[in-house]
């Protein structure tokens, strides 16, 4: 069947078919790592991961998929007078580098060290899982549309090669391609098009972490968040921080004196703790987002009195004076603005009078 070539879209459809098409209109977006489109950059945020930012959903509808639309033109950056050349480093990499007119006959580029390769663990694909016809390999660079067990994941037939890239891309300078072979190129349309380097089997449903650690097949590591707060006199806000939590397997219970955290985080690691909280909150009105690099917390407060810490402390703190906001003396990183309770309200209030 024939593959829409429209950026945000790319499924196969059948001619004819009245199916719509949801496409992003504009071009990528890849600036110091961060990733996003120029139609909708204010709408969908630009992300980290280079899988997140091709699941961002198109963000305009077409009548029809068409295989031939035409592709956004990228603005080019202002021509001057040093030109683009490519170079091989010793681990046999190819490198894009700009070199001015007047330079390029002096000295050699300069080759970054080889560094030590780091192993790449790759997913497998379960067996036991039932997949939907029409459900595309999750391997970089394959794009094989599932048919049947019989057709893409039984046996060693023909459709049961999966010809694909098993590091993630890298964007640089301009280039685009995968750490696991040396092509680059400008267009992220030729990016697109960037022959897999290893071949394999499909991964349609990939292994969960409970079925490979109950297998004896990886074992589970427990990892420490780092854990930051600050409060209002209606909320407090926590940051639990962690990169690339698993969102769909991840969870955050709420109660009126806790807060429980298990979150899955990438490789076999996974963080659970049990928060204790100072004081009350209304599990109803509390909530949180799990972002690419931490997980927010909103906890809606019973009272308005102030937390002089985040969880219920196991001794006596004595007499504490705190004040909301980035004033505070514990638990206020990440506040915007000083927010000042009634009884230190009045007392600031107070103090400005005597200065005065």
């Amino acid at each position: 069947m024939p593959r829409c070539n429209r950026n945000g879209c790319r499924k196969e459809f059948v001619q004819g078919s009245s199916e719509p098409c949801n496409y992003h209109p504009g071009a990528p977006i890849f600036h110091e790592g961060l990733k996003s489109w120029s139609c909708c950059s204010g709408t969908n945020k630009p992300v980290l991961n280079f899988d997140e930012f091709m699941s961002i959903p198109g963000c305009t509808q077409a009548d029809l998929h068409s295989e031939n639309a035409p592709q956004p033109e990228v603005q080019k950056a202002q021509a001057t007078s040093s030109r683009l050349t490519t170079v091989e480093s010793r681990s046999g990499t190819e490198v894009y580098t700009t070199v001015g007119a007047d330079q390029a006959a002096q000295a050699p580029p300069r080759v970054a060290p080889p560094t030590q390769p780091i192993p790449v663990v790759e997913e497998e694909d379960d067996l036991s899982v039932p997949v939907a016809p029409g459900t595309v390999c999750k391997r970089k660079g394959c794009g094989v549309a599932f048919v049947s067990d019989e057709a893409n994941r039984l046996g060693n037939g023909e459709g049961t090669v999966c010809v694909y890239h098993p590091k993630p891309p890298i964007f640089r300078e301009g280039s685009k391609g995968y750490l696991c072979c040396k092509r680059r190129v400008l267009e992220f349309e030729e990016f697109l098009k960037i022959q897999g380097c290893k071949t394999g089997k499909h991964l349609f449903a990939p292994k969960t972490r409970e079925s490979a650690v109950r297998l004896g097949q990886e074992s589970e590591e427990m990892a420490t968040c780092r854990i930051d707060h600050y409060q209002t006199p209606h909320e407090v806000h926590v940051s639990v921080f962690g990169k690339q939590v698993d969102k769909e397997r991840s969870t955050v219970k709420f109660d009126t004196h806790s807060v429980i955290l298990d979150l899955y985080l990438p490789g076999p690691k996974r963080f659970h703790r049990a928060l204790d909280l100072f004081g009350p909150i209304d599990p109803d009105h509390s909530s949180f987002l799990i972002l690419n690099t931490k997980v927010e917390l909103n906890l809606k407060k019973q009272d308005s009195r102030s937390w002089p810490v985040l969880e219920k402390p196991t001794r006596e703190l004595g007499s504490i004076n705190l004040t909301f906001g980035v004033g505070g003396r514990t638990g206020t990183v990440g506040a915007k603005e000083v927010v000042l309770d009634d009884a230190n309200k009045a007392r600031a209030d107070r103090e400005v009078i005597n200065n005065d």
